[in-house]
């Protein structure tokens, strides 16, 4: 024990003091989302001026910290694996970058060198007895970062929950530890309107006792979630956990007991919500905190039998082709896991995909439901992917269907005022 808090005392910086790891043309690694560290990334902000060709790599980015700057892009510039509310106009405006990838797939691209990994910044539990930081709030590539990287830079949070699982980092492993006590970042769950209930009361009937899920985030899977508190034996293997599955395991319908894949445990990636879910994860044995390359890939999420995958789309057309992430040609989000766990379900032995949307946009002045997707908008989610496509309206299940019978189908649950006009394209298109 003496040694290891021997080298944590030798290794312990300020936050600006530890940018001394970063050269110019580093490539820095920040986990996703909540597990991103704001002291370092507030330092890095500070004093981007001072670095030249500096990318800073991240997914779902939460914190609007300096180098979030058009004029200063030539000394730090961000590179987006997803987009978020903070990340989507300086991508959308060209001073921010967006690499297209799945989810599953960043940690073998950094192993191999295709995606660039110089330094670490990552935020981490304290060290355990053992010389040990957890890195629970987002295991997802930071631990292909932890094998690649020059520098591993932990910010180190006693507000950080310890997790178990592929999540782990030994102090001598790392270059620097940063010591810092700001409450971490919470995301409470979305407000549910009569549209997501709806939606909700339709999936919560594909969902049955025993069932593995995967559920994304906002208000649509939070409804899905407040009506299966019923279920009874429900496992997760879920690239994101949340307030959400915590609420659903308090209440008992989550036990893991039926899984014949790692029963008896939550597998996650990364996580996002309020105090009650990281107060939740620490030291919880029922739960493990895995990589991405682990948890989303579709070879291995597929191994749960009965494993259902919840995920949301933009828009989808005739085919079955899902955008979810852009606006025609405008970047919105990124493919994220929904490719990755829609396979997964298909591969699993009596699994679902699930697609979940709004019948519309814009207080009901555009369908999500159209003959063909926006011109330049990508394709999430292939027309031979999709199963089950979900809207307030019912459910569409497009396995094995022609594509007369997927335009039949999904006009069946779009919204009523466009169902003649949907209608009369298909006609046109030659599918009805």
């Amino acid at each position: 024990m003496q040694n290891v808090l021997d080298l944590y005392r030798q290794k312990q910086l300020g936050a600006a003091d530890a940018l001394g790891w970063v050269k110019d043309g580093d490539s820095i690694i920040v986990p996703t989302a909540a597990s991103e560290p704001p002291e370092l990334l507030t330092a890095l902000g500070e004093a981007r001026r001072k670095f030249r060709d500096v990318k800073v790599y991240q997914l779902l980015g939460l914190g609007n910290y300096g180098y979030y700057d058009p004029e200063t892009t030539d000394h730090v510039r961000h590179v987006a694996y997803f987009l978020s509310g903070t990340t989507r106009k300086p991508c959308q405006e060209g001073w921010a970058d967006l690499v297209p990838n799945h989810f599953s797939e960043i940690p073998r691209m950094i192993k191999r060198g295709e995606l660039p990994a110089d330094v670490l910044f990552a935020l981490a539990s304290p060290m355990d007895e053992h010389g040990y930081f957890s890195l629970s709030l987002g295991a997802d590539y930071a631990m292909a970062a932890v094998e690649r990287a020059r520098a591993i830079v932990l910010e180190v949070n006693p507000n950080v929950p310890f997790a178990y699982g592929e999540c782990h980092v030994h102090i001598s492993q790392v270059a620097a530890v940063v010591e810092s006590s700001l409450p971490l970042r919470e995301v409470k769950m979305a407000e549910i309107g009569e549209v997501q209930k709806a939606i909700g009361a339709h999936v919560a009937g594909l969902i049955n006792d025993g069932d593995t899920l995967q559920i994304g985030f906002g208000g649509i899977p939070d409804a899905v979630v407040t009506q299966l508190t019923h279920k009874r034996d429900l496992g997760i293997h879920t690239e994101m956990i949340g307030d959400g599955i915590i609420s659903l395991w308090e209440s008992g319908a989550i036990t893991c007991r039926k899984k014949n894949f790692m029963p008896g445990k939550m597998i996650a990636t990364f996580a996002l919500g309020t105090q009650r879910l990281y107060r939740a994860m620490h030291h919880n044995l029922m739960l493990e905190m895995r990589p991405s390359d682990f948890v989303n890939d579709p070879a291995i999420a597929g191994m749960n039998d009965n494993l259902v995958a919840i995920n949301g789309t933009l828009q989808l057309d005739f085919a079955g082709q899902c955008g979810s992430e852009s606006l025609g040609y405008k970047p919105f989000s990124s493919t994220g896991g929904q490719t990755d766990f829609i396979r997964a379900a298909n591969r699993s032995k009596g699994g679902r995909g699930i697609i979940v949307t709004p019948s519309t946009a814009k207080n009901d002045t555009i369908s999500r439901i159209v003959p063909t997707l926006t011109e330049g908008t990508f394709v999430s989610c292939s027309k031979n992917d999709v199963n089950y496509v979900v809207t307030e309206y019912g459910v569409a299940q497009l396995r094995g269907k022609s594509l007369r019978q997927r335009a039949q189908e999904l006009i069946a649950i779009a919204h009523p005022n466009f169902r003649a006009e949907l209608t009369e394209e298909a006609r046109k298109m030659k599918l009805l």
